[in-house]
């Protein structure tokens, strides 16, 4: 015991390090600073690798927002996480804000397991996607050359840039370069960074923080790109064939009024399952529908007859289909 107590006695005669001192303050500061480092780099190379359950999706534009144009990337998103079982947990839109689109970024990356952000990733002073983001995650710009040299090869000066040069200074060249510069961690492999899915795009996806892909708002590369990623994200699901949720339809003639009670006492019974039931009605139309969504196929069928008597309807393929029916005996 004695000899522990000479051990500790030794311990506490050691002198502190002097805090005040510049060199002390700068080395804890930079030992600190490396320490949380590996720690981020660490953290996203594990959400790059780990299983994918949750989705969001962030719309970014002063134009979306503005009404000028429509958003149809989102609901492109909604689908394809639908087919692939993810579960796509929240969508927003958000104006060309630094604040703000760092802010939702950094709250998404932390909350779901898949991100994906749209728009924003142009050569003009409103788009700030990308430096917003690195800013969000104390990342660098940097210009990345294989962007770059995808970028002249794959790209073709618009008809009134006749004279553009991607050897002569010039702001045109500026703002393409503005599209190559991507948030880098360096301290993480480039490559599992920046993602080139289609071949005949030179535009990449940019992955942050192991989760957060950055993706452009033109809807045709938007579509163009989640399809190229799905090769790479199919290991990651629970259902390796990508086919994870199932949706039943029913098209009844009752109220949802009428059905509700009959809605309300299914959707406690089949909650254990991760079954869901959905309720929509169809304005000027005869019809409503009802919805099964889950995962369990084999269980939900056999909902099937017990929910047609229930809703006094059938199972239909499209909402139309019972329409169709219905409007033919009416022409007899």
């Amino acid at each position: 015991m004695f000899a522990r107590i000479g051990q500790v006695a030794r311990h506490l005669s050691r002198p502190f390090p002097n805090y005040a001192h510049p060199s002390a303050a700068s080395a804890t500061r930079s030992s600190i600073a490396g320490n949380v480092m590996s720690l981020s780099a660490a953290t996203a190379e594990n959400r790059s690798h780990r299983m994918i359950h949750t989705a969001g999706c962030i719309i970014i534009g002063d134009e979306v927002l503005g009404g000028k144009t429509v958003d149809t990337n989102s609901a492109h998103f909604a689908k394809y996480c639908f087919l692939l079982g993810m579960q796509l947990k929240r969508v927003e839109v958000i104006g060309d804000d630094e604040a703000e689109i760092g802010e939702a970024t950094r709250r998404m990356s932390e909350n779901y397991d898949f991100i994906v952000t749209s728009g924003g990733i142009g050569p003009t002073h409103d788009d700030i996607t990308y430096e917003s983001i690195a800013k969000a995650f104390g990342l660098p710009l940097k210009l990345h050359e294989e962007t770059l040299e995808r970028m002249k090869a794959l790209s073709k000066p618009h008809p009134s840039q006749k004279h553009f040069s991607w050897d002569a200074p010039s702001p045109a060249l500026d703002a393409k370069l503005r599209m190559a510069r991507l948030p880098i961690d360096e301290s993480r492999d480039i490559k599992s960074q920046v993602l080139f899915v289609d071949e005949s795009l030179w535009v990449p996806i940019s992955l942050v923080n192991g989760n957060v892909h950055i993706l452009p708002g033109i809807p045709r590369l938007f579509t163009q790109l989640l399809d190229g990623l799905k090769s790479l994200l199919v290991p990651r699901l629970e259902n390796p064939e990508g086919k994870g949720v199932y949706r039943i339809l029913f098209s009844t003639p009752m109220a949802e009024s009428e059905v509700a009670g009959y809605l309300t006492t299914l959707a406690a019974e089949v909650e254990s399952k991760g079954v869901k039931v959905g309720s929509y009605p169809r304005w000027g139309r005869k019809r409503n529908s009802v919805t099964l969504v889950g995962k369990d196929k084999e269980y939900m069928e056999s909902l099937v007859p017990q929910i047609e008597k229930g809703v006094d309807g059938i199972r239909v393929e499209r909402e139309e289909d019972a329409d169709e029916s219905e409007d033919e005996e009416k022409g007899s």
